[in-house]
C-alpha cells in the first residue's frame, strides 16, 4: 500500500518526528511504500479560494509551489497520515496549509485509509485536530480510521509509545 505521511513538525528531531519514524519503519517492515513529506521544509502557501482548480484547472491548483510535488504522491496514496505537534489546539500552520490545498483534488480517488499522530506538552489540547481529522478526513473523504496516536509530556519518545507506533505500522493491511 502507498502511504503518504504529511508531517507538520518544524523540529526535525522532535517528538512528532520520532513518532512518524516509528510508524513509518513499522509500515515499511510490513512491505508498504511510505513517503514522508516534512511540510515545514516546503514552501506551501495557503489556499487562495480562487476556484481555478474546480473550473479551468481541472483539479490542478494555480499556485506553483512545493505542493505540486505532493499532489502526484497524494493521487496514488491509499492512506494518508497527518502528523503534527499541537501548540494551540490543532495542527501547525504549515500542515494546515497543505491540508487546505488538498481542496484542489476534492476527494483523492485512491485514498481509503487515514491515521492521525499528535504530540504535545499537555493532554487537553487535541480537540481541534480531532475534529478536523474526523470531520474532514474520515467523514467527508469516507476514509477508514487506522488509528489516532497521541503523546504528551513524558510519553513523548518513550519506548512504549514508539513500539506501539511501529506495531501499528506493521499491522496495516
Amino acid at each position: 500500500m502507498k502511504i503518504l505521511v504529511l508531517s507538520g513538525s518544524p523540529r526535525p528531531s522532535g517528538n512528532t518526528a520520532a513518532m512518524v519514524a516509528a510508524f513509518s519503519d513499522g509500515a515499511r517492515e510490513a512491505g508498504h511504500d511510505v513517503t514522508v513529506v516534512e511540510v515545514c521544509k516546503k514552501k506551501i502557501a495557503g489556499c487562495l479560494a480562487c476556484e481555478y482548480c474546480h473550473t479551468k484547472g481541472e483539479g490542478r491548483c494555480i499556485q506553483q509551489d512545493d505542493m505540486q510535488e505532493i499532489y502526484p504522491v497524494l493521487k496514488e496514496a491509499k492512506m494518508i497520515v497527518l502528523a503534527s505537534p499541537v501548540y494551540y489546539h490543532s495542527f501547525t500552520g504549515q500542515l494546515q496549509c497543505a491540508i487546505n490545498r488538498i481542496y484542489a483534488l476534492d476527494k483523492p480517488k485512491n485514498l481509503k485509509k487515514a491515521a492521525l499522530i499528535l504530540s504535545s506538552g499537555s493532554n487537553h489540547v487535541y480537540c481541534g485536530a480531532f475534529y478536523e481529522y474526523q470531520s474532514s478526513f474520515l467523514n467527508y473523504l469516507h476514509l477508514e480510521d487506522m488509528g489516532i496516536f497521541t503523546a504528551y509530556g513524558k510519553e513523548n519518545k518513550s519506548e512504549e509509545l514508539l513500539s506501539q507506533l511501529r506495531e501499528a505500522g506493521r499491522k496495516l493491511k
